[in-house]
């Protein structure tokens, strides 16, 4: 594309619209402004969103438990809006390296922030479609990119062909900076900082329109009161704990593996690289750039269906079923690509090899992008949850910068021998989470320590106290309460409380 070699970035490495020495020439002006950087020095400005995404992960789970989900948030928007500016108003190829570092690193915390908040104050039932949500707005948000981007590299010229993008990108930041202070502080933070009666009145807001009498809150609070309790007493630092404790490892392992296999599917090569991707099979760049803009809608659709079965179906069969339905459709697509390489005119290749990158796009879409954000956030406790995503976050954004920089010359030395990786790693994916990863739907996150010790590490036929989670939700507003695999019942609370 002729504009900057980046469009506008998102918070999820699945979806980073990033150009690359191999993907989109940059534009005259761009290549005068930065000095006409050379293909190592254009890899390092992609690589250097990458690389700030990671460091904020070094600090943004502590941050989060230090200061709250909110605040951490605006400090997010706050960062990348610097990060944005500093790009958009860019007068040499240091200010690039500064800018998309440091705006990585408000799209690491925010990327990181999102997920966990909400997964702190939905109901268990629609906790899925709740997080997923996350990764349908990105979906827009790429679509809208799309777009700009395609409009510049036909509608532009001189220095607004890749300054308007840069600023555009920084719009959305300042309404989400505004509007999270509108909303409520997570239940689950104010009763670890021992702010009792703050929690209840938000869990009330929550869930039962300001009702603290409501059975369900009730019920609720007084569970997360225990769990965050028993935390405190068995375990004092939340850092240890999570190398100590078999089952924290064993959660954190499957949290780390899970982001890296999103990108042994291939996704970031196929956003990465796609106009050489196409060019190979002998589809020129212009074209690309409008099959990408379809290509978003698509994705758009594979995330709407997401947020429809994720909470009928759970996390751990549609992640299967797409890892394998992934590495099909490289197989397919590297057995074109092997025999109708650019300059075969074979207009039928070339047509099905867009529809197996698109059913590519689909499948990843509904079930192993938003999953990878979802699942991490709802697997551990209060007390170690916003430590445990900052490193599995830390594991997306590594893993992408791995395959951003490695892919150039992979291409350059073994060609369509490439994808076979990834097509050889889709399957493995989906038989590593057959193997070892267990459904969370519907479990309520103060329960989940007692669920992970229960399922042995070897999963399939062994679903140790899983409930369809409107059956658990229906229990705790009858007011029965389970701690540590205890149940108990909070209508004597309720009574005490009518009395009063």
């Amino acid at each position: 594309m002729r504009h900057l070699t980046a469009s506008l970035p998102t918070s999820s490495p699945a979806i980073l619209h990033l150009g690359s020495s191999k993907a989109r020439p940059p534009s005259e002006d761009f290549n005068r402004v930065t000095g006409y950087p050379d293909a190592t020095k254009q890899g390092l400005i992609v690589g250097c969103l990458l690389l700030g995404a990671f460091a904020s992960n070094i600090y943004v789970g502590s941050l989060a438990d230090w200061v709250g989900r909110r605040a951490s948030i605006l400090a997010g928007c706050v960062v990348f809006l610097i990060g944005g500016s500093i790009q958009t108003a860019a007068q040499n190829i240091h200010y690039m390296y500064g800018g998309r570092f440091l705006a990585g690193m408000g799209i690491g915390m925010l990327a990181m922030l999102a997920p966990l908040y909400q997964a702190e104050i939905a109901h268990p039932s629609i906790r899925g479609r709740l997080t997923t949500l996350q990764q349908f707005m990105l979906g827009i948000g790429a679509l809208i990119a799309s777009f700009i981007g395609y409009g510049c590299f036909h509608g532009l010229t001189g220095q607004a062909q890749w300054r308007l993008p840069l600023g555009i990108q920084l719009l959305p930041a300042v309404p989400l900076a505004f509007f999270i202070l509108l909303l409520p502080e997570s239940p689950r933070y104010l009763a670890m900082k021992g702010r009792s009666e703050e929690a209840l009145q938000v869990l009330g807001r929550l869930h039962a329109h300001g009702d603290t009498t409501d059975p369900f809150v009730v019920a609720e609070h007084r569970e997360i009161l225990e769990q965050i309790r028993i935390e405190a007493e068995e375990t004092r630092d939340a850092w240890v704990q999570l190398f100590t404790i078999k089952s924290n490892l064993r959660r954190l392992l499957l949290g780390i593996a899970l982001q890296f296999s999103v990108q042994m599917t291939g996704v970031s090569v196929i956003q990465y690289y796609s106009p050489q991707i196409f060019a190979s099979i002998g589809i020129d760049t212009s074209t690309t750039l409008g099959l990408q803009s379809g290509n978003s809608v698509i994705a758009l659709i594979g995330e709407a269906l997401c947020i429809w079965f994720i909470d009928r179906l759970g996390r751990r069969r549609p992640l299967i079923w797409a890892n394998a339905i992934s590495g099909f459709t490289f197989v397919l697509g590297t057995i074109i690509i092997k025999l109708f390489p650019a300059g075969s005119n074979n207009a039928n290749a070339s047509r099905a090899f867009v529809a197996m990158t698109w059913l590519f796009n689909l499948v990843f879409s509904s079930g192993i992008g938003p999953l990878s954000w979802a699942i991490p956030v709802e697997m551990f406790n209060s007390a170690t949850r916003a430590k445990a995503t900052a490193i599995t976050s830390s594991a997306a954004w590594i893993s992408n910068f791995m395959i951003a920089q490695v892919s150039p010359p992979a291409f350059a030395s073994i060609g369509w021998k490439f994808y076979l990786v990834f097509a050889i790693c889709g399957f493995t994916n989906a038989l590593f989470f057959w193997a070892f990863l267990p459904e969370t739907r519907g479990i309520p996150l103060e329960e989940l320590d007692h669920y992970f010790e229960e399922v042995p590490v070897f999963v399939p036929g062994s679903y140790a106290g899983l409930k369809d989670p409107n059956a658990r939700e229906q229990e705790l507003r009858r007011g029965r309460v389970v701690v540590g695999g205890q149940a108990e019942d909070v209508t004597d609370i309720l009574e005490e409380k009518e009395k009063v």
